[in-house]
């Protein structure tokens, strides 16, 4: 079956991306939530194995975070191949936003 592969470097190491990962992943959820159904995750150390079904098409597939790069892979049936490119760059800039955003720091406590 084919399917597609997104790369994405980042500078958080593995624990602070993972973290990052899951966070973003719960509130897209509720976002997509009429879009997408049957959402399943699982996490295994720093590999996420997912799969989903949109517009009647089922895709499957993980997500593996590195100290410096996360991949997305997964399977794609032959329908939703034309939609290969646009669905590699939707995850390429999600990713992106989610790795390269700078943390919210708590702010400082204002002079005395």
């Amino acid at each position: 079956m084919p399917g597609f592969h997104v790369e994405v470097p980042h500078p958080l190491g593995q624990a602070a991306a993972v973290e990052k990962v899951q966070y973003v992943l719960e509130k897209m959820r509720g976002r997509f939530e009429g879009q997408v159904k049957d959402m399943q995750q699982t996490w295994e150390g720093n590999i996420m194995a997912f799969s989903f079904r949109t517009m009647g098409v089922d895709i499957k597939g993980t997500m593996e975070v590195l100290e410096d790069l996360v991949i997305v892979k997964g399977s794609l049936p032959f329908a939703a191949m034309l939609f290969k490119g646009r669905i590699e760059k939707s995850i390429r800039e999600e990713l992106e936003k989610i790795v390269n955003r700078p943390s919210k720091s708590p702010k400082a406590d204002p002079p005395q």
